[in-house]
């Protein structure tokens, strides 16, 4: 039921904060908080450790279709706590550390607000891990552009007040992007629909007031400003080329469904209100 965590969500959200908990490794071994900028041979074994223990706790507490869910909200609270723990330390990873935190609570949230949202439409693919092979290989286009920059150029990955506004688009980005999938309730779907259900129905209040498409805004924006975080100039004209032609063609996928559903009635709050992407005005089609 819409807000209330069912069995899967709470699955997830127990993993996901027992994941997260490898940022007190620090505290337990008394050491800095660079522990995974200069692990040594202790770091290694407590990192490897935790990893093994907390697998093994999952594969205990849950059955199988549970445990599915609880590997992957683990994995994204891990890779979330190792992002706290490099946003701690001095090193020059400390701003992947922030990009880190970002990329896990994306993911998560988005499963985890579906889990209180629209827990019907709730499934593995929730968590948009296996989005597409495009989305895949963006992410990994940026994590060997950092690497490779930062090795070569240094310095490039020091710009903290550049971290900082690509931190505050993607703060700004995964929060209009989940206040759309609150607001829309159990409207909101990962994937477009094709026929419309008994309780579909048109969202134009709250940030739908603003843009006609802001899960898509906050989702473009949060996507361009993890590049400006990690100062990779190749992929922040990369992704935003790419954003935008994805969501292009999507919106324009998706308002040919919203018109045969609704009607005149899509025609006039798509009249009144701007997509919310820049140079995308939407499917161009008339009753």
């Amino acid at each position: 039921r819409r807000g209330r965590l069912g069995r899967e969500g709470r699955a997830s959200l127990c993993s996901f904060l027992l994941g997260a908990s490898v940022a007190a490794l620090p505290l337990l071994l008394g050491s800095s908080s660079s522990l995974l900028a200069a692990p040594g041979l202790r770091g290694r074994l407590a990192l490897a450790l935790h990893v093994a223990g907390v697998n093994a706790a999952l594969l205990l507490i849950y059955p199988r279709p549970l445990y599915k869910i609880a590997v992957r909200a683990c994995f994204l609270g891990f890779a979330f706590g190792c992002g706290l723990l490099l946003s701690a330390g001095r090193s020059a990873w400390r701003h992947f550390g922030w990009y880190m935190c970002s990329l896990s609570l994306f993911h998560y949230s988005e499963y985890l607000v579906t889990a209180i949202n629209n827990p019907r439409s709730l499934s593995l693919d929730s968590f948009l891990l296996n989005h597409s092979f495009e989305y895949n290989l963006a992410a990994l286009s940026s994590w060997v552009e950092f690497t490779l920059e930062k090795l070569f150029f240094p310095e490039l990955k020091q710009i903290t007040w550049l971290s900082t506004v690509g931190l505050l688009m993607v703060i700004f980005g995964d929060c209009l992007r989940k206040a759309a999938m609150l607001t829309a309730g159990s409207n909101f779907n990962h994937i477009v629909q094709n026929e419309k259900s008994d309780t579909h129905t048109l969202v134009t209040s709250g940030v739908y007031g603003w843009f006609r498409h802001p899960s898509y805004v906050g989702w473009f924006y949060w996507s361009i400003g993890t590049q400006v975080l990690l100062c990779n100039p190749i992929c922040v004209v990369g992704y935003a080329l790419a954003s935008w032609r994805f969501f292009r063609e999507r919106i324009e996928e998706e308002e040919i469904t919203l018109i045969h559903f609704f009607g005149e009635e899509y025609l006039e709050y798509k009249r009144k209100v701007p997509s919310g992407l820049p140079f995308i005005k939407g499917v161009k089609l008339e009753l």
